[in-house]
């Protein structure tokens, strides 16, 4: 790092993580829905739901692994069925993130859990770009649209989303892959994403949360990918660490969700300050916010307060997430000349 950070007291430290601007670049956005909102769509749209109050849904939100959490969450999306859902789903989520001072987001969406249930396509893309485009202009946050496949569903039902997607190409900047891991490895999505990289989209996807290294390398080798969703596994193989290291992939990085899904016992034991250390690109996001305990603010001050992290290494993590963002070389550098000054201004006062 040549940035040079000023002292600040530890006892700051909290307020500086909610200060410093940031981008979060791994967030699923039927992933911040919260009960309250799964609730008013339900009522709104005539949705029966299984569980008969809000906090009896939010008590289902006990899950063991991947796996259980995703069974839940594709019964909490079954409400959304108009645009206005897609919406108001993603202002909710917008409004939180420019509260946690959150400059520039990539957000995930997931078509194929909407059109299986009959949902268009358009629906889906035109509810978010209308809210990403609305909170730009009221909030000056800068939103921007990643679409997801399914990874348990087949590289064929993958290759007819995107054709279904391609004539609102202009409302989404690129692809990743999430849901299911073990088992589906990268390469069931060589062609989708051969495809997709012919396209000019930009390349994401979900690899060592619960899978192994050998996902990061598939995910890298055979999908192309320019970052990686995860990634805590790569800690695993040393030649991966090398490489990631060499070759500055950036790792968007969960620390409530790996807590909550059980892929680390305790946030303390977390090893993101250790990929940090090794020079990784890692940065902190809220995964699924509404089901995992926290936005990404709470992730950032958890971790901090079960780690002992400090001021240096929450100013590389900032900074990693905007210069990992899809963002103009222009708008991360106005970006991090502005997180210069918040830590400028923190130093001052110390």
């Amino acid at each position: 790092m040549n940035h040079t950070v000023p002292q600040i007291a530890a006892s700051r430290l909290p307020e500086l993580l909610r200060a410093m601007p940031k981008a979060e670049l791994h967030m699923h956005i039927e992933g911040s829905l919260e009960p309250e909102l799964i609730f008013a769509l339900a009522q709104r749209n005539q949705v029966e739901l299984p569980y008969d109050s809000v906090e009896a849904l939010r008590a289902a939100y006990a899950f063991t692994d991947l796996q259980s959490f995703l069974d839940i969450y594709y019964a909490g999306a079954s409400v959304l069925l108009y645009e206005q859902d897609f919406y108001d789903m993603a202002r909710a989520y917008l409004n939180r993130a420019a509260a946690d001072n959150v400059v520039h987001t990539e957000i995930f969406f997931d078509p194929q859990t909407h059109t299986a249930r009959g949902v268009g396509m358009e629906t889906v893309i035109n509810g978010l770009y209308r809210a990403c485009r609305d909170a730009q202009i009221s909030q000056g946050i800068s939103a921007t649209l990643i679409l997801s496949f399914l990874r348990h569903l087949s590289e064929e039902d993958a290759l007819a989303t995107l054709e279904e997607a391609l004539p609102l190409r202009d409302r989404f900047i690129g692809v990743g892959l999430d849901s299911s891991e073990v088992g589906n490895p990268p390469e069931k999505f060589a062609r989708v994403f051969a495809r997709c990289k012919e396209l000019g989209l930009h390349l994401v996807a979900h690899a060592g949360e619960e899978g192994p290294p050998a996902y990061i390398w598939g995910a890298l080798d055979t999908l192309k990918v320019a970052r990686i969703d995860h990634g805590v596994q790569s800690e695993k193989d040393e030649l991966l660490m090398q490489r990631l290291v060499r070759e500055q992939v950036p790792l968007t990085v969960c620390p409530l969700s790996n807590l909550k899904l059980c892929v680390v016992d305790d946030l303390a034991d977390h090893n993101l300050p250790r990929l940090l250390e090794a020079g990784l690109k890692v940065m902190i996001n809220s995964d699924d916010p509404a089901y995992f305990g926290g936005y990404v603010n709470e992730n950032y001050t958890q971790l901090f307060a079960a780690t002992g992290m400090g001021a240096d290494q929450a100013y590389q993590l900032a900074r990693n997430s905007l210069e990992a963002s899809f963002a103009s070389d222009a708008q991360k550098a106005d970006w991090i000349a502005q997180l210069d000054a918040v830590f400028a201004k923190f130093g001052a006062a110390a």
